[in-house]
């Protein structure tokens, strides 16, 4: 199969994941699917992922993955569940470190940085957990206010203004005084996206947003991700496995399968990707290369 990720010079000046080719050897067959190939986007990346390898003793979960994360674009990485999905976001923010490899935010390694370094990377982040980990003592006002109060020097006046703006735009106004284990598991969701924002982060990881929702609030959430997006742009970063929440939300797309990449490109192109796995998976088909193993 013809790899054309070399042959794009506007492609090489916006990632240098798109030049790096994915290993070959004695698992050909196994990744046969596997084309690595990065469409490009025409926009810097904001996260790069160069030849990473991670394993927990013999369980191999990061393969030589190669991918890059654009800025200012809604990101989802897609792929069956126990492929890597979630270990990608610990790389993100310096939970977990590659056993080979690199992981670059806005051309800084992580893994090379110093623990000063790496605390202010992560303020570049915000994150929304499955359940939007909130703290159970503390009503949803003083949640949001949290990473504020811990991270800045800010007056009290001017945290309140934040939170209540950031609450405003999830439709939480009025449930400041709520505690978490008040709320419905739609409120939690919102209220853990107004706590990743008050920072201002440049960067949204998102693990499994539509996790425990129904379909009418997973819905509601992908539109309040949108809107949320085009006010205050970013590049956000989306773990998921729901076709129908990447068909409403996102700009682009990293299919993820057995530790690498598969394709990645604009969300258009993928889900008319001539690829088999890539086409059985965005369309939820029962035939094709992924099966029951």
């Amino acid at each position: 199969m013809a790899d054309d990720r070399d042959q794009d010079p506007a492609t090489e000046e916006t990632s240098r994941v798109s030049v790096v080719r994915e290993p070959r050897g004695v698992d050909d067959d196994e990744f046969r699917w596997h084309t690595g190939r990065q469409r490009p986007t025409g926009v810097q990346d904001a996260i790069e992922f160069i030849d990473v390898h991670k394993a927990f003793g013999r369980n191999k979960i990061l393969r030589g993955l190669n991918m890059g994360i654009p800025e200012d674009k809604i990101s989802m990485i897609l792929g069956p569940s126990g492929t890597g999905k979630s270990v990608c976001i610990k790389h993100m923010v310096g939970l977990l470190y590659p056993d080979e490899g690199d992981v670059i935010v806005h051309g800084e390694s992580v893994p090379h940085m110093t623990d000063d370094e790496l605390f202010a990377m992560r303020k570049k982040f915000g994150v929304l957990f499955q359940d939007g980990a909130l703290f159970g003592s503390m009503n949803l006002l003083d949640n949001v206010a949290f990473p504020l109060r811990q991270h800045t020097d800010k007056g009290e006046d001017e945290i309140m203004e934040i939170v209540n703006r950031r609450l405003l735009e999830v439709g939480l106004a009025d449930a400041g005084d709520k505690m978490p284990n008040e709320l419905s598991g739609g409120m939690r969701k919102r209220a853990g996206f107004a706590r990743a924002l008050v920072l201002d982060p440049d960067i949204v990881l998102f693990d499994e947003p539509d996790s425990g929702l129904d379909p009418v609030r997973t819905a509601l959430l992908c539109e309040l991700i949108k809107e949320i997006h085009e006010e205050n742009g970013g590049a956000y970063v989306v773990i998921t496995h729901d076709i129908m929440s990447a068909r409403r939300v996102a700009e682009h797309i990293s299919v993820l399968w057995k530790g690498r990449i598969v394709e990645s490109g604009p969300a258009e192109e993928l889900f008319n990707s001539e690829n088999a796995f890539v086409r059985q998976f965005l369309s939820g088909e029962s035939a094709g290369p992924l099966g029951m193993e």
